[in-house]
């Protein structure tokens, strides 16, 4: 059965357990007052064959990702996922692979961050000023040209 996208959210958000589900609801709305009219996507986690590959994500905004081999496809520009430690933010599509620890790492608190995901075990480990704007960031580098 089809369900539309901003239930399909809804319903991810709500089964979390607290505190993680109230801070999901207030990082969704964090990524919707940076980009408020942004595309919103849900990916449940599982491949083709319903085989669960990954934490289900929400998706927000919308680019053209390019890969080695040429092939292309649109994918979000912004990630948020619940995880077993925590929640990941993904700022996707980036080119430069050490940006986002560079320029937030040290301003961001308790906070593991790799070459697109910024990992945190809860919202009072971080500052959201800076998660704010390392959104921001991934929202200008890799909108469409």
């Amino acid at each position: 059965m089809y369900m539309n996208t901003q239930v399909q959210i809804k319903e991810y958000i709500n089964s979390q357990p607290e505190p993680k589900c109230s801070e999901l609801q207030a990082l969704h709305k964090l990524v919707l007052k940076v980009k408020p009219k942004c595309k919103l996507w849900f990916l449940d986690g599982k491949d083709e064959n319903g085989k669960v590959v990954s934490n289900p994500n929400i998706g927000y905004g919308t680019q053209t990702m390019k890969y080695k081999d040429g092939t292309s496809r649109e994918f979000y520009q912004i990630g948020l996922s619940a995880n077993t430690t925590g929640i990941s933010v993904y700022v996707m599509g980036l080119e430069d692979k050490t940006h986002l620890s560079k320029t937030y790492a040290e301003k961001l608190g308790k906070a593991s961050i790799t070459g697109y995901c910024i990992k945190f075990k809860t919202l009072k480990d971080i500052k959201m000023d800076t998660l704010k704007a390392a959104i921001r960031y991934g929202f200008d580098a890799t909108k469409e040209k």
